[in-house]
């Protein structure tokens, strides 16, 4: 099996994650999977800034984890789940690192959401 690269953040890739002041509300439909006012902006290079909220704030029972997997060499493996609301199923949808590398650690019991999926709002 070969080695996974990992790599360190840096000037050439930063990654910045900060606490979101605001309240983050993820919706399908018309049913609210989560709702947060602890949710952590993270920033990495030139991506899109993501939400990642913390699961105590998302409702589990509608989220169905499935067997798809990928991989970053600055946060490593990421596990994935589907989601069942309002009659509509979305697979994949959402991804979390179980075990983040340590420079990226504070998203560790995080969820985030594609946000071409789903309606998120933070205010």
């Amino acid at each position: 099996m070969l080695d996974k690269p990992v790599k360190l953040p840096g000037p050439d890739h930063p990654i910045v994650i900060t606490p979101n002041p605001g309240r983050v509300v993820v919706r399908q439909g018309g049913k609210i999977i989560a709702d947060s006012r602890s949710a952590l902006t993270l920033r990495e290079a030139s991506y899109p800034a993501v939400q990642y909220i913390p699961r105590t704030d998302v409702d589990m029972a509608l989220l169905l984890p499935t067997d798809h997997a990928t991989y970053c060499p600055y946060k490593g493996d990421a596990s994935y789940f589907s989601v069942l609301a309002e009659g509509v199923r979305l697979d994949n949808a959402i991804w979390s690192y179980e075990a983040p590398y340590d420079a990226v650690a504070v998203i560790r019991d995080h969820l985030a959401f594609y946000p071409d999926r789903f309606e998120i709002t933070d205010a």
